[in-house]
């Protein structure tokens, strides 16, 4: 089933639950894969070959600034600390995309004539995992 992009939320995990960043305008999840050469002189017809190898994920967002949403204290004190924090996606079935993230970018702007805003990039630390949702 299609579904658009604004039910689909970032959360940030705090001790017992998931906090969702308040004012999210957009999310994109990447995933990628290095390609390892493979070819050699024995590959059939002269075709180049490939083997995937390590593969990474990251998760940019940005949105309206909420001074007193907790997800966001959660990523600056995470950030200030330089520690890494646990996050997901989540759709409007359930399903999530989750794992632990290191913050690269999180940058504020305040323009004069506009609402203040937050971009983040997470880059992810090890696996992405994914929960499938109940289909409606």
């Amino acid at each position: 089933m299609k579904q658009t992009g604004m039910s689909v939320k970032l959360f940030i995990k705090d001790a017992t639950t998931g906090q969702v960043l308040a004012g999210q305008k957009t999310a994109s999840l990447k995933r990628s894969a290095d390609s390892i050469e493979a070819t050699s002189k024995d590959t059939a017809g002269f075709w180049k070959e490939s083997l995937q190898g390590f593969k990474s994920w990251s998760i940019d967002c940005d949105g309206a600034f909420v001074e007193s949403d907790v997800a966001y204290g959660l990523l600056e004190t995470a950030f200030l600390n330089s520690q890494n924090v646990d996050v997901y996606l989540e759709f409007p079935s359930g399903a999530k995309y989750e794992g632990n993230c290191t913050i690269t970018d999180f940058s504020m702007e305040a323009p004069y004539d506009d609402l203040v805003s937050y971009k983040i990039s997470l880059d992810g630390n090890g696996a992405l995992t994914t929960t499938a949702g109940t289909p409606s």
